[in-house]
């Protein structure tokens, strides 16, 4: 497992450089989410020489905003070519924009409109079990996301389906463009939330930690007769002190200096890694 909380930073790294090319991007969101989308990629039943296969796992980026992370894992997944992302992201005419785009392969449907993705999830949870597959249908929601309506009809739905094929993980980084989530619109208790819509829910402490995330998802696997919520606890710019726990690094383009401070903060802490 240490090799894959070592290729974290190399991926952040690629996060960076796609943001730099581009002229902008969702950095902090896509930090703070970096362990649960690589985390999730490296069990999930999905390949790239099978895109059309109907038993594949399913995974929507409801935080559609935070997709160089998913170019970042797709690419290592073998789904995209890494370079590719980082010379025409956000370029004129270019697919990798700054949503997901499904005419990319390993993109189950653009998003970017949030409160869509679990709504959404639900509906692909639910074919799956009329059409008697073995699927998995997972979604990633910010917690900053949660004020919108949609979510909640989407988790009644869920639990009244006792889908238990579906896991959603919230990005619990307490940050969003305009602060605190909870100076914006309160959450209070969100386990108590979900558990009320007849949800199974998992509390992940360090959501940037990949063990406790693997632990949480195989928990999610063996639940039956309820969807499955995993509360991730995560740091916002997760991976370099400049930016950990800053809301003004939601959207936010590295200047020279601050992306050589990134650059080598993320080196030094995957050294720390390989010298454990």
């Amino acid at each position: 497992m240490n090799a894959l909380k070592v290729k974290t930073y190399d991926l952040r790294q690629d996060v960076l450089d796609i943001i730099v090319s581009g002229g902008g991007g969702h950095i902090g969101g896509d930090m703070s989410s970096m362990e649960i989308m690589l985390t999730l990629y490296s069990r999930m039943n999905v390949s790239p020489d099978r895109l059309d296969d109907l038993n594949r796992d399913r995974f929507v980026l409801s935080k559609g905003h935070c997709v160089e992370t998913l170019y970042a894992v797709l690419a290592d997944k073998g789904f995209l070519d890494i370079e590719e992302v980082k010379a025409q992201f956000s370029k004129f005419g270019s697919e990798y924009i700054g949503h997901p785009h499904n005419t990319l392969p390993g993109i189950e449907m653009n998003s970017g409109s949030l409160g869509h993705g679990l709504s959404v999830c639900v509906g692909m949870a639910l074919a799956g079990k009329m059409d008697k597959r073995n699927y998995r249908v997972y979604t990633l929601m910010g917690d900053g996301e949660l004020a919108e309506g949609s979510v909640w009809e989407g988790a009644m739905a869920a639990g009244h389906y006792k889908l238990d094929n579906l896991c959603a993980v919230i990005d619990r980084n307490h940050l969003q463009i305009s602060g605190n989530t909870e100076d914006v619109m309160a959450h209070h208790d969100l386990h108590a939330r979900f558990a009320a819509f007849d949800w199974h829910v998992i509390d992940v402490k360090d959501g940037n930690d990949v063990d406790q995330l693997n632990a949480a998802f195989d928990e999610a696997e063996q639940t039956k007769g309820k969807p499955t919520l995993i509360i991730a606890n995560t740091v916002k710019g997760k991976g370099a002190s400049i930016m950990e726990n800053k809301a003004s690094w939601h959207h936010h383009l590295p200047n020279a200096e601050e992306y050589d401070a990134i650059s080598r903060e993320l080196k030094e802490r995957k050294e720390a890694l390989l010298h454990e």
